[in-house]
């Protein structure tokens, strides 16, 4: 049986940089604290641990001074800064380059239709640490919509701008922005004094362009396994394209949860991952199956 990872799979740059800046900065000290998990994967965050890095949240961060703090990829709102200056701290700041950059959009955004009595909403998951850094640039006035029902929390005789998180599903977002513009062009139909919507696809193209690169993998395998952490929001939008692609298709967190039966008629294996998913991770799950084969054999 031939067993082969998906060298698509892994780290997108933003979590690489970030757990890099972790491990340089534990070279340095003997302990560091990182605010909420550096990726959503637990096995990673484990292996950090063994270095030193301490996951803390928000409530102990206001608690810490005088000490170094690292910013994960994902962002943080404004407030987190003001807590840093307050306290004395030395923020590590990792954030990503791509949320950055839609931080600054989503504030730019904020000012200018604050005056026109506009809405900014972000498509996203709600109490993720992407979209709270997002809300903070509005004084966490944003509306955050993840499903078609969350829809019925805009006003539509009210400006509306759009943005995404940046992990979440290009087809989503699209299909959202579609059926929001119903919306406007129903209340239009009624008379009212309706503005256009300003939808602005902010997906990060390096985790949107998995999805096609995914669909080819999972169409080459008669088997499927998928790697991610259980909260990895990017993990279950993935192993939902390969479940479509490819109904052979299994979601795991480590080799733990490997069942040898999946593999009993497979002539091939593709082992594939998230964006939060380390490499040494899916490797050792690939060890596992083709070990389990050596054994059978």
């Amino acid at each position: 049986m031939n067993v082969t990872i998906d060298q698509n799979s892994g780290y997108c740059f933003g979590v690489e940089f970030a757990i890099q800046m972790a491990e340089d900065e534990l070279e340095e000290v003997a302990e560091l604290y990182c605010l909420g998990d550096i990726v959503h994967n637990s096995m990673e965050v484990q292996r950090l641990y063994n270095k030193g890095l301490r996951i803390i949240d928000r409530e102990q961060l206001q608690e810490l001074h005088d000490c170094k703090v690292l910013i994960r990829a994902h962002g943080e709102p404004p407030e987190t800064y003001q807590t840093a200056l307050k306290n004395n701290l030395e923020l590590i700041d990792a954030s990503c380059p791509v949320v950055l950059k839609l931080q600054n959009r989503v504030k730019h955004a904020y000012d200018s239709t604050k005056v026109k009595n506009g809405q900014i909403v972000l498509y996203g998951q709600q109490g993720h640490a992407e979209v709270i850094g997002l809300a903070g640039q509005t004084g966490n006035e944003a509306i955050v919509i993840t499903t078609e029902e969350d829809l019925d929390k805009l006003d539509y005789t009210r400006p509306i701008t759009l943005f995404s998180q940046t992990t979440k599903s290009t087809k989503g977002f699209y299909k959202m922005k579609e059926l929001i513009e119903e919306r406007v062009a129903a209340a239009k139909a009624t008379g009212q004094q309706v503005e256009e919507l300003d939808a602005n696809d902010s997906i990060c193209r390096q985790v949107s362009n998995r999805e096609p690169q995914l669909e080819k993998f999972a169409a080459q395998h008669d088997v499927l396994v998928f790697v991610s952490g259980k909260k990895s929001s990017n993990g279950k939008a993935l192993y939902a394209v390969c479940q479509r692609v490819n109904p052979q298709s299994y979601f795991v967190e480590n080799a733990e949860e490997l069942d040898m039966e999946w593999f009993k008629d497979a002539a091939s294996v593709g082992i594939c991952g998230a964006t939060s998913t380390p490499m040494w991770l899916m490797q050792q799950v690939a060890d596992a199956i083709q070990a389990n084969q050596l054994v059978e054999a």
